[in-house]
């Protein structure tokens, strides 16, 4: 019968390579997330960086800077939660946990903040600029601000969704908890994946890119589980409702004037000039 601290759902335990893989394959899902986070956002920032000290773009606002500090914990925080149970320090585990409730609803709070300050930015940058730069602006990086409001929304949501079940399910199921963290973690990578300028994009013409790559992130977490589970963790078929039914809304509202008109007044930053 399985204890409190345990998975219903966990697989047998195994031998040799088996038990290695068991352990060690959530410290490899960690550690290339962070990696993908670092290459994806260190070359941008340091390009935006010099953008702003040119005054070419408006400077960081706070509320970025507290983002970029949160999600930053979030992820460490992963990968060293998953070397402390793969080398069975779970006290120290559990004990660190504790951070998690504190980080998620202050990252909620700090990127949900982040998108209207940014869009004013725009705004403003768009409202002292010269009329031909101006109608530039407003025709090829207010729609696309638009669309990219869309990704940001449903990042937060579904984050908000997982990891919430994840730290609910901490003390409940720990095979839920561990790979809700994951998938919970998954949810932003586009943001970082998407600044990636060496890698085959679809955006900004369609968000199918930033559908797809998180897939293969997730895949060798995902097969190992299968194989050793015989079945899908019920883990994925939560995610993958929640994203399946995210995608829909994203491509059904992507480059729609109605969600333009919509979301135009936040910040100021209007809907655009779109023909």
């Amino acid at each position: 019968m399985a204890t409190l601290h345990q998975s219903v759902s966990a697989p047998p335990v195994g031998t040799g390579f088996t038990a290695f893989v068991d352990r060690w394959i959530y410290v490899f899902t960690a550690a290339l997330f962070f990696v993908v986070v670092l290459v994806g956002f260190i070359p941008d920032s340091m390009m935006k960086i010099a953008m702003v000290q040119k005054g070419a773009a408006p400077p960081f606002p706070l509320a970025m800077h507290a983002h970029a500090v949160l999600m930053g914990a979030w992820i460490s925080l992963l990968l060293v939660q998953s070397v402390l149970m793969a080398t069975g320090r779970r006290n120290w585990h559990m004990q660190l946990g504790v951070a998690g409730l504190f980080l998620m609803p202050a990252i909620l709070v700090a990127g949900f903040a982040l998108i209207p300050t940014r869009r004013a930015q725009y705004a403003e940058m768009i409202a002292g600029a010269p009329a031909d730069v101006a109608l530039r602006l407003q025709t090829e990086v207010v729609p696309f601000v638009n669309n990219i409001m869309i990704m940001q929304f449903r990042a937060g949501i579904m984050f908000a969704i997982l990891a919430g079940l994840a730290l609910w399910f901490r003390k409940r199921d720990s095979g839920m908890h561990k790979r809700l963290m994951f998938l919970a973690t998954l949810v932003p990578m586009p943001a970082a994946i998407d600044r990636m300028q060496f890698i085959p994009h679809t955006m900004p013409a369609s968000p199918l890119s930033a559908e797809l790559y998180p897939l293969l992130l997730i895949a060798p977490m995902f097969a190992w589980d299968l194989y050793r589970l015989g079945k899908v963790h019920r883990a994925y078929l939560i995610w993958g409702a929640l994203a399946l039914t995210a995608a829909v809304i994203t491509h059904f509202l992507w480059d729609n004037q109605a969600w333009y008109d919509l979301v135009g007044p936040i910040g100021g930053l209007g809907s655009g000039v779109t023909g």
